[in-house]
């Protein structure tokens, strides 16, 4: 096969052009005021978020006692969440 009869190699991809970046969400967009409305809702997420980082952490040196009372606690946190976001319970004051 000599050099003649060998195809061009096929050209660069063109650099994809920077998009600008996404404007910042409004005040008044839906997520920013679910947050600020839902207060309990906002609460109840933030306590199991940290159970569930604190297990994780901790998850190696748990003994059985406390991953028995860590998975009772995640499905309490649980069962408050789904009670709070579908208003089945009533907000703490």
């Amino acid at each position: 096969m000599s050099t003649r009869d060998k195809k061009p190699a096929p050209p660069a991809p063109a650099p994809r052009a920077r998009t600008a970046p996404a404007p910042p969400p409004s005040p008044s967009a839906p997520a920013q005021g679910e947050r600020r409305r839902n207060r309990p809702l906002r609460e109840v997420l933030d306590e199991l978020l940290s159970h569930t980082r604190d297990i994780a952490r901790r998850a190696k040196t748990m003994t059985p006692a406390e991953v028995d009372y860590a998975q009772q606690r995640l499905e309490w946190l649980a069962d408050e969440v789904w009670r709070v976001a579908t208003g089945e319970a009533t907000p703490p004051e």
